[in-house]
């Protein structure tokens, strides 16, 4: 790992060799898809007093811009890249006997590409990674390891006026959630989420087909995925948590294999969603086929945790309100191995509800937004999972509560931007406060910190696991 240092170097030459005209950093000024405030939807028009969605990914057509009819398109060259350099090292606030020290330390040079045809678009969005703590650098791009992590490799065309496609791999999401998820059965980076990269990265990508269809009122989305695209879950090589099979908290001391479905055709997704605007409330129903999305099961045979099967079935409603955007959203987990319950190796079938409100302040600062989230996770059949609960497992409660809090401020001219999104739930009594400060020192150059703090009463419950993983970190970033 002697050359990471060195290749960082490089990727930041590089990087600078190509800015000539920078972009604003994300985050601040024009940022990036992927940071900026949620534009209304083509379902959900704009009004003067409706506040910026929460900092995040949108979801819907509106998040890939607008729609062009091929005809319209003129064949043209390769556009010059865009992207940043990124650079950022981090560290854990207290020592873990079972971790390294450190938990981020990494260059990181993203490239944008793209090329438009008479009939469609081809992207592509490669990040080049020069990773300290990891152990190998042979791409692994479902896992998002090595040292290329492809984030989009797609083609996009309009064939009919109401016809949309897109194939490849590209970053999807879906639902009215704040960093919440209950309809979005896209995959999810949550080691990139805790140890302090961007928000950006908490999405991973799927190679998958999008189809969608739009149209008196409706749009009417389906997503194809020809072999099942699991989470980037949360593996003991960079952090801690608990095992329940272990009965304890585990980290590099054990190595976490589970066993990933990857048959192509056979090991496959589908999700829907039907989507519309009736009197100025956005309404969207979905579905999904396929596996729990971090692993859901164990394998008595092979003693490795499995992705049992599961379905989803759920609304969501989003609507001004009180000077604000008030959200709802539900969710049926069909955990289709175990519909009674009756397995004590396979995840229990789950209601989950969600409701969420976020407003601008200006009459107590400007530039402040405040955002709060009610998240409620019921698990079904309750008495059959204590009824076969293994002995030295621990029980878990029938309702899961969670409430979310977010607050963000823009200060000197907006080029100081500070945000802390907290997770705490009364049930677990335990919680997760993100926060995070960063600066742009100008068009090009922005530098900024975070802090990710876990805490808990016990050590199995979902953020209390990770407690020994609480981690500072602090980085630059070179866009262009």
């Amino acid at each position: 790992m002697k050359w990471a240092p060195t290749l960082g170097v490089g990727l930041w030459l590089a990087a600078s060799a190509v800015a000539q005209e920078p972009e604003l950093p994300p985050g601040l000024g024009q940022p990036p898809a992927a940071q900026e405030p949620r534009r209304p939807t083509p379902q959900q028009p704009a009004a003067p007093d409706e506040p910026a969605l929460p900092t995040g990914l949108e979801s819907g057509p509106a998040a890939e811009g607008p729609r062009a009819e091929p005809s319209a398109r003129s064949e043209r060259a390769w556009a010059r890249p865009k992207g940043f350099v990124d650079l950022r090292a981090g560290a854990r606030t207290q020592s873990d006997p079972l971790q390294r020290d450190l938990s981020l330390a990494e260059a990181r040079l993203r490239l944008e590409f793209e090329h438009a045809f008479d009939r469609g678009v081809l992207r592509f969005k490669p990040d080049l990674v020069a990773d300290v703590l990891e152990s190998s650098q042979s791409v692994d791009l479902e896992r998002g390891r090595g040292f290329l992590d492809l984030r989009e490799g797609s083609f996009a065309t309009s064939p009919l006026p109401f016809l949309d496609l897109k194939v490849g791999r590209q970053v999807l999401t879906w639902g009215t959630g704040d960093l919440l998820f209950l309809n979005d059965l896209f995959p999810k980076d949550w080691v990139s989420f805790f140890v302090g990269r961007d928000e950006e990265y908490l999405k991973a990508p799927s190679d998958a087909l999008k189809v969608g269809m739009f149209g008196a009122g409706l749009n009417f989305e389906v997503v194809y995925t020809p072999r099942f695209d699991p989470d980037r879950f949360v593996r003991s090589e960079r952090l801690s948590f608990f095992d329940p099979l272990a009965g304890r908290v585990i980290g590099r001391d054990v190595a976490f294999a589970p066993e990933v479905p990857d048959r192509w055709f056979r090991d496959d997704e589908f999700a829907a969603r039907l989507s519309g605007n009736f009197g100025g409330h956005e309404l969207a129903a979905y579905g999904y086929w396929g596996r729990w999305k971090s692993p859901g099961g164990f394998d008595g045979v092979s003693q490795r945790p499995v992705f049992p099967r599961l379905g989803v079935y759920g609304a969501s409603a989003r609507t001004q309100f009180a000077g604000g955007i008030a959200n709802l959203e539900v969710g049926y987990y069909d955990s289709r191995q175990d519909p009674g319950g009756a397995d004590p190796l396979v995840e229990n079938s789950q209601g989950r509800f969600l409701a969420g409100f976020e407003r601008d302040l200006p009459q107590l600062a400007a530039h402040l937004t405040v955002g709060a989230q009610y998240y409620l996770e019921a698990m079904l059949d309750h008495a059959e999972f204590r009824r076969t609960l293994p002995t030295g497992v621990p029980e878990r409660d029938e309702l899961r509560h969670v409430l979310t809090l977010r607050v963000t401020k823009e200060l000197l001219e907006q080029r100081l931007r500070v945000s802390v999104f907290t997770y705490a739930s009364p049930s677990d009594r335990d919680w997760y406060l993100r926060g995070t400060v960063s600066y742009a020192i100008d068009d090009a150059w922005s530098v900024f910190g975070g802090v990710n703090w876990f805490g808990g009463r016990r050590d199995f419950t979902f953020f209390g696991q990770f407690e020994d993983n609480s981690n500072v970190y602090l980085g630059a970033r070179l866009a262009f």
